[in-house]
């Protein structure tokens, strides 16, 4: 079965700002966690950190790359992207945006600094060791801090 576009359509109670910054996440791309399959595994570069995560379910991913908060794998729960404040659009990695996450060893969430770039690992990559196998013409598309 074809899997159909979802666009978002302007909510008239919405402000134009955040009707504005939805439509303009669907632009720059990004993907849903829910539409990838386990163990599927993405690389996402921020202005300040590169991240490797490898998802184990809707929500649930390993996450390594920052220095401080996951040098080394750590399971944590992806809220989903934010704009640098309070609304966040759920279970979604999207360029300019910023991903946030629960982490357990922090009682506040996670927020990284803006996304610059989202790829897609292919299968076959052994993410957790080498960052070259990553496919740099398979970037993520559009979903159709630290």
């Amino acid at each position: 079965m074809a899997q159909t576009l979802r666009l978002f359509a302007p909510h008239p109670n919405l402000s134009d700002t955040v009707n504005r910054r939805i439509i303009q996440s669907e632009i720059e791309g990004g993907v849903f966690l829910a539409d990838l399959p386990p163990a599927s595994v993405l690389e996402i570069q921020t202005q300040h950190h590169d991240y490797m995560a490898v998802t184990l379910s809707e929500n649930s991913v390993l996450i390594s790359g920052h220095p401080k908060y996951c040098p080394e794998p750590v399971l944590v729960a992806i809220a989903g992207s934010t704009w640098g404040g309070s609304m966040l659009k759920r279970g979604f990695v999207g360029r300019g945006m910023r991903l946030e996450f629960s982490h357990p060893a922090y009682r506040a969430p996670i927020t990284t600094s803006r996304i610059k770039e989202i790829r897609e690992c292919p299968k076959h990559c052994d993410a957790l060791r080498s960052r070259s196998g990553c496919l740099s013409n398979g970037d993520v598309t559009s979903a159709a801090g630290h």
